[in-house]
């Protein structure tokens, strides 16, 4: 259950500089300095004396909306709607907290792991804070994944049935003559059968390794000369034909790139915060 409420808090800013009381007589020390605090912003509700924060609010809000349209084009009505709907989770809510529903253990466990992504997600940030992917680091990326993928597409058809003794049959009658297409709409249990088996055209990446490994060994036109089994069955593979592929322009995939790029800082980030921790296991 994620939790959009949370008891409010009170957000202070220190005044841009202190007022200091001088002493009025001899021996008498200077009075503790007095900093002027900047009022909360009035909640926007409140509900059995707990108030839903204007912070809460804005937050629910652009969750729902979700970048989909600014807050500002919300009519009066819509906003009163939504602010409806968190009351209503506020009494839900604690209503639920009174019952103990928080200390079941699948409720405590959903509770604790929003918690920790939500701190992980704040962490995350603050981590990379100023460690924003430069142009060298995208380009070096781009440079080896580019280098890693694969160049050649491959077009196959198959046979999945779920039995080798069924598999063989089937392969000595395609070694007999008869036609892969008529064989796979007849036998296989693969959604592509209404085509043939057609898969189309595919990297090996896409594929399971088995699989891939025996379309890559085949030349244009030739049939595996044994079952090939995966964890979905066994298959009898056509490969058909084989094109080389270019990598994506650079411009096309910046956004990707840049992604991994952050998601190996944090793993990194990650690694090393492991190394100075003490973990026990016990799966």
């Amino acid at each position: 259950m994620t939790q959009f409420l949370s008891p409010s808090w009170t957000r202070l800013s220190a005044a841009a500089g202190a007022v200091l009381l001088s002493a009025c007589g001899k021996g008498q020390q200077a009075a503790a300095p007095v900093v002027a605090a900047t009022p909360a912003p009035a909640p926007v509700a409140t509900v059995n004396g707990t108030p839903i924060s204007r912070a809460d609010y804005d937050f629910y809000l652009n969750t729902l909306l979700a970048g989909k349209k600014p807050p500002s084009e919300l009519t009066t009505d819509q906003k009163n709607q939504i602010l409806d709907e968190l009351v209503s989770m506020q009494l839900i809510g604690t209503q639920a907290q009174k019952d103990g529903l928080d200390k079941q253990p699948d409720v405590a466990a959903r509770l604790e792991v929003t918690r920790l992504r939500l701190m992980a997600d704040a962490g995350s940030q603050k981590y990379l804070k100023g460690k924003e992917p430069t142009d060298q680091e995208l380009h070096a990326e781009y440079d080896s994944q580019t280098a890693a993928m694969d160049k050649t597409e491959y077009h196959a058809r198959h046979i999945l049935v779920p039995t080798k003794e069924l598999a063989d049959q089937l392969t000595k009658r395609i070694k007999g003559g008869a036609k892969f297409e008529d064989l796979a709409k007849a036998n296989s249990i693969d959604g592509s059968k209404t085509n043939g088996g057609d898969l189309g055209w595919f990297t090996p990446a896409r594929m399971v390794k088995p699989f891939a490994d025996a379309v890559k060994a085949l030349k244009k036109g030739e049939v595996t000369a044994d079952p090939v089994q995966t964890q979905f069955g066994w298959h009898i593979i056509k490969l058909e034909d084989t094109r080389e592929v270019a990598p994506p322009p650079f411009d096309k995939v910046k956004e990707q790139v840049s992604n991994f790029v952050v998601q190996k800082k944090l793993q990194a980030y990650a690694d090393e915060l492991k190394k100075t921790a003490k973990i026990d296991k016990s799966l």
